[in-house]
């Protein structure tokens, strides 16, 4: 039986998930979790004005239509020139929801002429639990870093290509790695969405555990 609903259709965001909830959930498996596509639970317009409103949004209507405990994320990139954006509004920034290489091209397009010491940005990420009978958790985590003028790397998605984090790994060696460029492993340790989901394991656990 599924016992955690996440509250997206994206299969990479599904992976990179598991790949931070399953060492820290103590009897999670793989099969354990399913998204809400595989449930059959509709999607959620995201209306909200901050990510947490619209992670919550997500997870309540995953847990309400399912009766299971749901855990949902709202993520994307604030720009530092840009006052924060695109902000709610990453995943829709050229007009298409999901169209990353329309998104790319549009913010690359806008930040034409910023030079390398004003283009600070940061990822962030909201992350909530709701669970059937009302209880809810809601986490944050950030990564800041700077962007680049052109995309690199082929891992990850959305603005991944484009977001060289503060955070290097070791085998960089002084070279500028942007997130898509990282391995798995080295992206969840340092990630947005890794923080915000190792903040929020604990609360995954005692409800899965039946606390």
């Amino acid at each position: 039986m599924t016992r955690l609903v996440l509250a997206t259709a994206n299969r990479g965001k599904l992976a990179e998930l598991r790949a931070i909830l399953l060492p820290l959930v103590p009897g999670l498996a793989d099969d354990d979790v399913a998204t809400s596509a595989d449930v059959g639970a509709p999607d959620v317009r995201e209306t909200g004005v901050t990510f947490a409103e619209n992670a919550l949004l997500k997870a309540r209507a995953v847990a309400a239509a399912t009766g299971l405990p749901a855990v949902a994320d709202d993520s994307g990139l604030a720009v530092d020139v840009l006052g924060g954006a695109p902000g709610v509004f990453s995943a829709r920034w050229a007009g298409r929801h999901g169209d990353d290489e329309a998104n790319l091209r549009l913010l690359l397009a806008q930040l034409a002429d910023v030079p390398p010491e004003h283009r600070g940005a940061r990822f962030v990420c909201a992350a909530a639990l709701v669970t059937p009978d009302g209880r809810e958790v809601v986490t944050h985590g950030t990564m800041r870093g700077r962007l680049t003028t052109a995309p690199r790397g082929s891992g990850g998605f959305g603005y991944d290509p484009v977001l060289e984090p503060d955070a290097q790994p070791a085998r960089a060696a002084g070279r500028r790695l942007t997130s898509a460029e990282l391995t798995p492993e080295e992206k969840n340790a340092i990630s947005h969405r890794g923080k915000a989901f190792r903040a929020l394991a604990p609360a995954i656990a005692e409800v899965l555990a039946g606390r």
